[in-house]
């Protein structure tokens, strides 16, 4: 059964809007102690706020758009040759989108705060790197670190989708992939390897956050760029499959 675009777009919309809300929300709302005294979520709680929303999307709308819901996903299944040009460009618009809805819900959330919120200049869990950003790593850490976490986290995507891979088991090796990421990516981004979940949070908050947002775009897609093409190699061809 063909799906139409439109069922595709929304689904992207809806996946990257679950996704920044669940993943920023947890880090942004429940990251830390509470003043009601309720332990913060920390890295780990964090990490998988996000790894989770992706295996929840995947076998909630994988059937429809296949759950990008990440530019730089759609980029590597694009060179890939995995869908069409004009199928990227759709995906990537409701991902922003997606991302943008989820980062203003998230927003207006914060903002309900009774005793008033003041948004720092990573507000409502931007990305970022440098002085006065979790560890204070430089932009070449940053850079090489969101560039080769998308590498490793498309090179699992497209090897897991493939003829080859488990397609039933697919969401939960994704999922759990992005969630290993956080864990060694949050003391130094915050965790991208999705120029979406950082361009919703970046555009509200402003400041370094919106400053620092090439970086989310360029690293990523660099990285899912090599990933396809070590893939393109990699992959089992024909009869060559043991």
């Amino acid at each position: 059964m063909e799906v139409k675009m439109s069922s595709k777009f929304i689904a992207e919309l809806i996946g990257t809007f679950g996704l920044v809300l669940f993943g920023c929300g947890a880090a942004a709302i429940a990251g830390v102690d509470t003043i009601a005294g309720l332990s913060g979520l920390g890295l780990l709680g964090i990490s998988m706020a996000f790894g989770l929303s992706v295996v929840v999307f995947a076998y909630a709308i994988g059937g429809i758009s296949g759950c990008h819901i990440n530019p730089a996903v759609t980029i590597g299944v694009l060179l890939a040759g995995r869908m069409p040009a004009k199928d990227a460009i759709v995906y990537v618009i409701a991902q922003c989108l997606g991302a943008l809805l989820g980062a203003f819900v998230l927003q207006q959330i914060l903002g309900g705060q009774l005793a008033g919120f003041t948004a720092g200049e990573w507000a409502y869990g931007a990305n970022g790197w440098g002085t006065k950003y979790q560890s204070e790593y430089g932009t070449t850490a940053a850079f090489i670190t969101e560039t080769i976490l998308t590498f490793i986290f498309l090179f699992v995507i497209l090897a897991t989708t493939s003829k080859v891979g488990n397609s039933t088991m697919a969401g939960l090796a994704i999922g759990f992939t992005l969630l290993l990421i956080h864990m060694v990516a949050i003391p130094i981004t915050g965790t991208s390897v999705n120029p979406a979940r950082s361009f919703g949070p970046a555009l509200l908050a402003g400041g370094q956050a919106l400053s620092q947002l090439w970086l989310f775009i360029v690293a990523p897609i660099l990285g899912a760029v090599i990933a396809a093409a070590v893939w393109k190699v990699t992959e089992p061809k024909g009869d060559t499959i043991a």
